[in-house]
C-alpha cells in the first residue's frame, strides 16, 4: 500500500491510499472506494487487499476526515467541494474509468460523477444509498455526526457504537473492535474522539431547513454503466419503496439484500463480499 498526500485546489491536503497489482498483471479497470460522510478509506481495506491482486485500488479520506486536513472554514465541507476533490484526486492519480464503490455519501458522489463526467465510470456499487433518503435515518446521521464521545477508552467508544448504531448482525467481537478503531482515535488530550471534524454536520447533504435535493436525475445518469446495490433491509436511509423504484428504473441492477442489517453495511458481510467480487470480476 502506498499513501498519498494530494493537494486540493485550495491547498488542503487530502489523504489517499493506493494498492497496485504485482508487475505483469493484466491491466483492468481500477477501483475507487468512497466512504460515508463521516467515514474514511480504512473501511475498504479488505476490498483493497482482495482486488489489488488484479487491479489498482484507491481509497480516499474526504477533507476533514481521517488523514486529510481539517478546514479552517467548515463551509469547505460542502458536498460540492467533496465532489470536486474526488474528481481532482482521480486526475492526480490518473484513475481512468474506475469502478466506484460508494458507501452512502460516497454513492451520492458516484452518481454526481455520472452527471458531470458521463464517460468517467466503468461501473458503480451503491452501498445502502439511493436517490431518496429516509427522514428518520437522515436525522440519525446528522445527530451522530455532531457527537464527540470524548471517551476515556476505546472500549467506551465501542459500547457507544453498539448502543447507537442500527443493527449489524454479521459483526462479531473482532468486527465491532475493528469498526470502533476505524471510527475513533486517541487525541492529543489522551481521550478518544471521532476521526472526523464534527463541523461536517453543518454542511452535510440535507442539513439546514431547506428541502433535500432530488437525486433521481443523478441516478438516471448511471444508466450507461453496470450498477450494483448493497441494501441493508432494515435501513432507515434507503427505504423499500426507493429500492423498488430503483429496480423498476434499472431492471439490470444487481442487488444484494442483507436481512436484518441497517445503515450502512460494512461490506464485510459474506453476501456483500461474494456480490461485489462477482460484479467487479465481470468488468474488464
Amino acid at each position: 500500500m502506498t499513501p498519498h498526500r494530494i493537494s486540493a485546489r485550495d491547498g488542503l491536503a487530502l489523504h489517499a491510499e493506493e494498492w497496485r497489482p504485482p508487475p505483469g498483471a493484466v491491466r483492468r479497470s481500477p477501483i475507487l472506494c468512497l466512504p460515508g460522510v463521516c467515514r474514511t478509506g480504512g473501511d475498504f481495506r479488505r476490498i483493497a487487499e482482495r482486488h489489488s491482486r488484479t487491479r489498482r485500488v484507491v481509497t480516499l479520506d474526504y477533507a476533514g476526515r481521517g488523514g486529510s486536513d481539517r478546514a479552517a472554514d467548515p463551509a469547505r465541507y460542502r458536498p460540492e467541494a467533496a465532489i470536486r476533490d474526488v474528481l481532482d484526486v482521480m486526475a492526480a492519480l490518473q484513475l481512468d474509468r474506475p469502478i466506484v464503490i460508494g458507501t452512502s455519501f460516497g454513492g451520492i458522489i458516484a452518481m454526481a460523477i455520472g452527471v458531470m463526467r458521463p464517460i468517467a465510470l466503468a461501473g458503480v456499487v451503491l452501498n445502502d444509498i439511493g436517490p431518496e433518503i429516509g427522514d428518520v435515518g437522515h436525522a440519525f446521521v446528522l445527530e451522530f455526526l455532531r457527537r464527540d464521545p470524548d471517551a476515556e477508552s476505546l472500549e467506551d467508544c465501542e459500547a457507544l457504537l453498539r448502543a447507537a448504531l442500527p443493527p449489524q448482525p454479521e459483526l462479531d467481537e473482532a468486527g465491532w473492535r475493528e469498526l470502533t478503531d476505524l471510527t475513533f482515535a486517541k487525541g492529543g488530550d489522551g481521550r478518544f474522539h471521532p476521526r472526523w471534524d464534527t463541523r461536517v454536520v453543518d454542511h452535510a447533504v440535507g442539513a439546514g431547513s431547506g428541502p433535500r435535493p432530488d437525486l433521481w436525475g443523478f441516478f438516471g445518469a448511471l444508466a450507461h454503466v453496470p450498477l450494483m446495490l448493497v441494501w441493508g433491509e432494515v435501513s432507515e436511509i434507503l427505504l423499500p419503496a426507493t429500492v423498488a423504484r430503483m429496480r423498476r428504473r434499472r431492471s439490470d441492477m444487481k442487488v444484494v439484500t442483507l436481512a436484518g442489517t441497517g445503515h450502512a453495511p460494512t461490506l464485510t458481510e459474506a453476501a456483500s463480499v461474494a456480490g461485489i467480487d462477482a460484479f467487479v470480476a465481470a468488468i474488464p
